[in-house]
């Protein structure tokens, strides 16, 4: 790549591939992987992915196809296009997993203690320069944010976009409602993971099978034939895993180990995601963003992630690297440090900050008859309410008028819903939705509470509230509560004729459309049958708040712009 003004690294070099390559750990841990190299007597910069995938199904010569679980773990980048132009690419298993020893860490801190030792490692050898960065997607990125935030010193920048941050709110447990369908997927692409359960390491023997007693009691739980099996045989293949994942239903210490600890972190970061990937790495990109306090750059891109194997960012992150670890000046930060792709248009938005400085968040109010708009409620408007149990998964839906005016959705929403319920806990699930002309429904994005998990954190923003997630306080039957949460970011221009929706349901049982809106899936629901009734009257102003960018002017209207009446009646 190249301008009048710049350009990257040529494609120079040949390739020598240095297989099996085993690296001993402080404590006597092998870790496996192989290592990319130019072909030529030189010192070059080090780029390091480390995972607990199949290293030889990273970057394979395969043509590249649209994200599918089957490939979802081909997240290293192409070793050979960073080799041929002057980067060696060093691509290890973390311990228990792979080829390398010991007992696998789930991102916790042994692991990332690991790769920081493999930092130093890389930095010292004959090839090296002693400069490292770190590359990669996903699992990749996620350690490249814990490792960059211990700050080892030959690790000069990572490029690290879908990433988590939180794996308690953005992976594991959304609004406090287990994720068991991501999980029991993921734990099945792990390579060989060699795993024994934390909990039981921390707490022992007793308080183990006391725990995994206590989870089989709770009804939500053992529903799950999958969640059952695993609590009913623990030491069976990977269900360890799993069940450490179920005793631990509340943020603590398990979930803070394994945290990114973006705060911490000075080097240079460029992070990102997708506008698709709301259930699994989205939030994480603008924690990040808020936490980070070295050089950083962020874009989020069509919600189409990446194809498997990785090679859409190489050219973006071959400038980033050629800017922080060769020093060369590729322009890349003279460019707005944040872009977001806006739908359906395909541009892109440059901004400066995040959340966007333009935006307002202006209040739709849930009205009677389906109606969502900025318009106060009128007295007596009521409530509306819908079935839960296993034979019926009812809904609500809040509709606009038809929008007169182009309006542009770019930041994260807030929803406030006045709610009681027959039950001691309700599941809510609340996604915002696009009505096209025809009528058809398009997902954007979602927001998930756990009614007994309402308490916030004192550390939230407006336009961000953060859930505290220490504790149950049990719903008293037909009393009403006040609930607010997040829903996950979202851009989206709304064109004229097009309607904003809001739907609410208990459970979510809705077919998923694509990859991405699978990973949004399947939770854990209520045992037992409920009614939800959510209260929308001048005492309970039930409303979301949407972050407007771009029209919404004058407004939505009633009429949905229908001046053919002269309001006449017959």
């Amino acid at each position: 790549m190249f301008t009048t003004k710049w350009s990257t690294s040529k494609r120079n070099f040949g390739v020598v591939v240095e297989r099996d390559v085993k690296v001993r750990m402080p404590d006597g841990t092998m870790l496996d992987g192989d290592i990319y190299r130019p072909d030529a007597n030189e010192n070059f910069p080090v780029i390091l992915g480390a995972h607990a995938y199949n290293k030889h199904l990273q970057s394979p010569p395969l043509r590249p196809v649209g994200f599918t679980p089957m490939r979802g773990y081909m997240e290293s980048g192409d070793s050979t296009f960073y080799a041929r132009r002057g980067y060696v690419h060093a691509v290890f298993n973390v311990r228990g997993s792979g080829n390398s020893e010991g007992f696998y860490q789930l991102m916790g801190p042994l692991e990332v203690d690991d790769v920081c030792h493999l930092v130093q490692w890389l930095a010292l050898q004959p090839w090296s320069n002693g400069d490292v960065g770190m590359f990669g997607v996903s699992y990749f990125a996620r350690l490249a944010k814990a490792v960059a935030a211990r700050g080892p010193k030959p690790l000069k920048a990572i490029f690290a976009p879908f990433a988590g941050t939180d794996d308690y709110r953005h992976r594991c447990y959304h609004g406090g409602i287990l994720a068991h369908g991501f999980i029991s997927h993921w734990r099945n692409s792990l390579d060989r993971p060699n795993y024994r359960s934390l909990y039981r390491e921390a707490h022992g023997e007793a308080a183990y099978k006391e725990a995994i007693a206590q989870a089989l009691r709770d009804e939500e739980i053992s529903a799950v034939a999958g969640l059952r099996a695993a609590l009913q045989n623990p030491d069976a293949g990977t269900n360890a895993l799993v069940v450490d994942f179920l005793l631990h239903p509340f943020d603590g210490p398990f979930w803070h180990e394994r945290n990114a600890h973006d705060a911490q972190a000075t080097i240079p970061a460029y992070l990102g995601a997708c506008w698709g990937n709301y259930g699994l790495h989205l939030p994480g990109a603008f924690t990040a963003w808020k936490e980070w306090q070295g050089p950083k750059k962020m874009v989020i891109g069509p919600g189409i992630y990446l194809d498997r194997p990785v090679y859409q960012f190489q050219d973006e992150s071959l400038r980033w690297f050629d800017y922080w670890l060769k020093g060369m000046d590729t322009g890349i930060m003279d460019e707005p440090p944040i872009r977001c792709f806006i739908a359906p248009t395909g541009e892109w938005k440059a901004l400066d900050d995040w959340p966007p400085p333009a935006a307002r968040w202006t209040t739709f109010y849930l009205h009677k008859d389906g109606v969502l708009s900025e318009h106060e409620l009128w007295p007596g408007e009521g409530s509306d309410a819908f079935d839960e149990s296993h034979f019926e998964h009812g809904a609500l839906i809040y509709v606009t008028p038809p929008l007169v005016e182009n309006t542009e959705v770019l930041g994260p929403s807030v929803l406030t819903l006045y709610v009681s319920s027959t039950d001691t806990d309700v599941l809510l699930f609340a996604t915002l939705l696009l009505v096209d002309r025809d009528g058809r429904e398009h997902e954007l994005t979602r927001g998930w509470l756990r009614a007994s998990q309402r308490a916030l954190r004192d550390d939230g923003a407006p336009w961000e509230p953060v859930l505290a997630h220490t504790r149950r306080e049990p719903l008293e039957p037909n009393k009403i509560y006040e609930l607010t949460f997040p829903l996950v970011a979202t851009a989206r221009l709304f064109q004229a004729g097009e309607r904003i929706a809001l739907r609410i349901k208990g459970a979510d049982d809705e077919p998923p459309l694509t990859s991405l809106q699978a990973l949004a899936r399947n939770h854990l629901r209520r045992p037992r049958p409920l009614r939800v009734t959510i209260h929308h009257d001048e005492l309970h102003p039930s409303h979301i708040d949407l972050p407007i960018t771009r029209g919404n002017i004058i407004g939505t209207f009633f009429s949905g712009g229908d001046i053919t009446s002269f309001g006449l009646s017959s």
